[in-house]
């Protein structure tokens, strides 16, 4: 009789398992997602030059697929399909792709999915180099772990330490920070990092450069020996390497930068005096279809000058730089993503990985000097392999330095037309049949 009933038992076990596992592989649960509309604009092959994999060939949990889904994100991008299941075997990254092209997935999917939600302890730290990404970073990752039980701390420099202190007494396995906020709450014992097994350096080079220097190498003196590290940056000077070669020995290296620029986007230039750029600003102001556009500068003060100039032209503007209060900081960058203003005037603090779909013009009104600097700042356009331009200013001090970028990143930036058209940066000459 206990034979027969533990037989009895064996199969009710076994029509359990089944049944669980029919459950997964049925597309109900799809069904009854908040999937938001679909994005019809045209796409870039940045993003669509893929081997075809699904992310449930990533055999993650339905409930971070559940969250991936109602993000909108459809199919891995190449970054994330090379990353994901790299990452999810415990190896080391560095990773090297273009800006808008899916890296915050590529490591946020696989950080999530490797999380012990019943762990009362910090098991993972994403690295970013400003407030404002850090504020868009933990956004995406609370999106994605909307199903998970995972939670998920922001914390900055420019807030309150004391806030930051309170949320830690309680359960946290997931930190998004700076690096100069994360190493004063590590040094007061407040943020404990011996269990945590993943850390992710996003904007790896900026992280990496004078800016930040010795924070890397103190920061990792908390972490435990046996940890995972990933490295993503569209751009790897030196300190990179040398920081690899440091501490991540045979890492998996993911290159998709066979050219510098995105496919979306189209460069152009205009040759003016420096007493002609507003009056250049104006025209394209009411040429250019603007859904929204960033305009840069190269210092704090031509930033403030700048928008006030825009302000009474009559065009709606905001501006934002590292000298402004951190609130002030985060209500403009909040309103502007928002879509409460059309233009946003700003220094190189917002060139990095932040993305805001709705831009599709940047405008350097001050030319950079650097081909790294350019980079990152016509990559705020043309996002996730949408089209979008650039535009930049030139005076005759920028000659120099305009035909040596244009020849370091390779990229082809052309005088600007009469009439720019529509279909190369407006969303809905850009729909796919």
């Amino acid at each position: 009789m206990p034979e027969q009933m533990s037989a009895q038992g064996d199969a009710l076990n076994a029509e359990a398992v089944q049944a669980d596992r029919n459950e997964f592989n049925n597309d109900d649960w799809k069904a009854k997602l908040n999937i938001p509309p679909k994005d019809l604009r045209k796409r870039t092959a940045d993003v669509t030059c893929t081997k075809g994999n699904d992310f449930e060939d990533f055999c993650l949990s339905r409930e971070l697929l559940m969250g991936i889904f109602e993000k909108g994100w459809e199919k891995p991008s190449p970054v994330q399909e090379e990353s994901i299941p790299i990452a999810l075997s415990g190896r080391n990254i560095v990773a090297r792709a273009k800006n808008g092209t899916g890296k915050t997935g590529a490591y946020t999917i696989p950080m999530l999915e490797q999380i012990d939600s019943k762990k009362d302890e910090i098991q993972g730290l994403i690295l970013v180099p400003t407030r404002e990404l850090a504020l868009q970073t933990s956004q995406i990752v609370i999106e994605l772990a909307k199903h998970l039980k995972i939670k998920v701390l922001v914390t900055t420099g420019g807030t309150v330490l004391k806030d930051d202190i309170m949320r830690l007494d309680e359960k946290v396995q997931l930190i998004v920070a700076t690096p100069g906020r994360i190493l004063d709450l590590i040094e007061k014992n407040v943020a404990v990092m011996d269990q945590c097994k993943v850390l992710c350096v996003d904007e790896a080079d900026k992280l990496l450069s004078q800016d930040f220097q010795g924070m890397m190498d103190k920061l990792l003196s908390f972490l435990p020996l046996k940890r995972q590290i990933l490295l993503y940056s569209a751009t790897f000077p030196v300190t990179v390497e040398s920081f690899t070669s440091k501490y991540m020995e045979n890492s998996h290296i993911i290159n998709l930068m066979e050219e510098l620029t995105l496919k979306g986007i189209t460069q152009y230039y205009a040759f003016v005096q420096e007493k002609q750029k507003v009056h250049c600003l104006n025209t394209l102001f009411r040429q250019l279809q603007i859904n929204q556009s960033i305009i840069f500068c190269n210092s704090t003060q031509r930033v403030e000058l700048l928008a006030k100039k825009i302000t009474e032209l009559g065009f709606s503007c905001y501006y934002i730089h590292s000298k402004m209060a951190q609130p002030h900081r985060n209500r403009v960058f909040h309103d502007f993503r928002a879509g409460l203003c059309r233009n946003l005037v700003c220094t190189d603090l917002f060139t990095r990985g932040i993305d805001i779909q709705a831009v599709n013009v940047v405008i350097n009104f001050d030319f950079p000097k650097m081909s790294e600097t350019y980079l990152h700042r016509i990559g705020r356009s043309g996002r996730f392999g949408h089209l979008g331009i650039a535009v930049n200013l030139l005076t005759i001090e920028d000659q120099t330095n305009f035909r040596r970028i244009g020849k370091e990143l390779g990229t082809e930036i052309s005088p600007i037309p009469k009439n720019v058209g529509k279909h190369l940066y407006v969303a809905e000459f850009q729909q796919e049949s």
